[in-house]
């Protein structure tokens, strides 16, 4: 929890007003995103440009430093930009700025959304390298829930950027400091969002728990971290959290990220977040596009010389979603072997689409609902396939109530094409949990708790048995329960009763049939003495 993301929270609930919580999320984190991209480079032009940086305490009303640096040196200016694209990746006209717009909503200047509209733009389809079509699409800027006429608009508009512009004037523009704000306001939106929260937002515990996982050596987690991954996926990345918790974990040996997300409005929030990040441009792709009907051509390639692995791939997938497989399915490359999901649940098309893009070497994790544990039908075959073929390493259940989305328990199943061991690990985590309002959440060691997670990931780093939360099960014993790997089945978590001593209980009801009796008869006295009986 942050400070920052704690006092713009707090602007956020004062500012919305009867505007929809998802609406004012968009306009709160775009707003947010454009004052990363502005102060960063504001302060690298300032370090570019030395003396000839413009002395800020002598500008105009309404003037930025660097609009009086273009307006006097308009011949250099595609050189400087040149530049400024080799160190910080895009450029930002000085109008299109943070600190121009928050000037111009302090003056309250019937510009401002013409000309935030513009920069929008501007940062979309001129600002980086490559395009970054829609980024801003959300952000609607001429919707009627800021008000009727375009007078209305503007003035709802430079209220909502004035008071953001005072909440966050004193904070860092660091990267550490506004990610981690983007990343609380996503989740404090999550928790207001409820069940349409699972869209964009996994909570960070348990993204801790599947980047950790996937950051260990494959063959050998004992080793520790892998000494790097060449590319990691998250076929289904929602606002790309969890992607950036892999990043954080391998301390930034990571040549390349990848995501697919389909809802277009969470889409552009894993991109801001990205960049949000500190990921620079080239060093990421987020595609807009559905995974289970393999949308994205970098991906859909059935040319096994052209297959893409990655080293990591990490997934938390819609639960159980109702999907419409057609008769070719089945000659899907990604299903063939294995067989398609039911329609019912499309579960297993998750699995099978990013277990298919896995590298020999790499480690995915993705969290499913228990159903898929246990379901018979084609469930149960693409479950033995699986089993037969050694790739189920891992399979940890949750407790229930840790999402927004949805109050069931959920399970993390590991995967890998590289396993020397013959046994699949069962941890049942389920009870190891802290009660809050209404939610569930596993602890993380502060304030003296237990920590959650990180006995999760010492079973699994360690492969250890532990009585009653973890055990190593050979495929026989699978095999002989028909394939079932309901957790229950191989981790007892049944706590007998303490024994009772039948003769210390008969001896304390006498003793306690003994001291009644005692307290009748004093009674009888003192009803005696009042003459209430004879």
């Amino acid at each position: 929890m942050t400070v920052l993301g704690k006092t713009l929270w707090a602007i956020a609930d004062e500012l919305r007003g009867t505007m929809n919580a998802d609406d004012f999320r968009d306009y709160m984190l775009s707003f947010l995103f454009l004052r990363y991209l502005s102060d960063n480079y504001e302060e690298v032009a300032r370090r570019e440009l030395g003396r000839d940086y413009p002395d800020e305490t002598n500008l105009n009303q309404g003037e930025t430093a660097l609009q009086r640096w273009y307006t006097l040196n308009t011949e250099d200016i595609v050189e400087f930009e040149a530049q400024m694209r080799r160190k910080v990746h895009y450029v930002i006209k000085p109008e299109y700025l943070w600190s121009h717009i928050a000037e111009l909503a302090r003056t309250q200047s019937s510009e401002l959304l013409n000309i935030l509209n513009e920069g929008f733009r501007y940062i979309e389809n001129e600002s980086f390298e490559r395009t970054f079509s829609g980024l801003f699409s959300e952000v609607n800027l001429s919707s009627e829930k800021l008000g009727k006429t375009y007078s209305q608009k503007n003035t709802k508009l430079a209220t909502i950027i004035q008071k953001i512009a005072e909440g966050i004037g004193g904070f860092s523009s660091e990267v550490d400091a506004l990610g981690d704000a983007y990343e609380y306001l996503i989740e404090q939106f999550a928790a207001g969002s409820g069940k349409k929260a699972g869209e964009f937002y996994t909570p960070q515990a348990i993204s801790t728990i599947l980047s950790r996982i996937v950051s260990l050596d494959a063959q050998n987690p004992e080793r520790g971290i892998k000494d790097g991954i060449k590319r990691v996926l998250d076929f289904a990345c929602g606002s790309g959290s969890l992607l950036l918790n892999v990043r954080k974990q391998m301390r930034d040996r990571i040549g390349r990220i990848y995501g697919q997300e389909l809802n277009v409005t969470t889409y552009n929030l894993a991109r801001m977040n990205m960049i949000l990040h500190g990921v620079k441009d080239s060093e990421f792709e987020i595609f807009h596009g559905d995974s289970l009907t393999n949308e994205w051509p970098f991906l859909n390639n059935p040319n096994p010389t052209n297959k893409v692995e990655f080293d990591a791939v990490v997934a938390n997938p819609p639960f159980s979603l109702k999907w419409a497989p057609k008769e070719e399915t089945a000659q899907d490359f990604r299903f063939q072997n294995y067989g398609v999901a039911p329609k019912s649940a499309a579960d297993f098309a998750f699995l099978l689409h990013g277990l298919h893009y896995l590298s020999k070497d790499g480690t995915m994790a993705i969290i499913l609902p228990h159903g898929v544990l246990f379901r018979g039908g084609a469930e149960r075959a693409i479950r033995k396939k699986l089993l037969e073929d050694g790739y189920i390493d891992t399979i940890i259940g949750l407790p229930s109530k840790l999402f927004y989305s949805t109050g069931i328990p959920v399970c993390i199943i590991v995967l890998k094409k590289c396993r020397t061991a013959d046994d699949v690990l069962f941890i049942d985590a389920s009870r190891d949990f802290a009660k809050d309002k209404k939610q569930n959440r596993l602890r993380m060691g502060q304030n003296g708790e237990p920590n959650d997670i990180d006995k999760i990931i010492d079973a699994y780093q360690y492969r250890r048995e532990i009585d009653k939360y973890a055990r190593r099960v050979a495929f026989d014993e699978i095999q002989t329960n028909d394939y079932n790997l309901n957790i229950p089945r191989y981790v007892d978590t049944f706590e007998e009763e303490e024994e009772i001593d039948i003769q210390a209980v008969m001896g304390k009801i006498e003793e306690l049939e003994t001291r009644r009796a005692d307290l009748d008869k004093q009674i009888n006295v003192y009803l005696r003495e009042l003459g209430l009986i004879q």
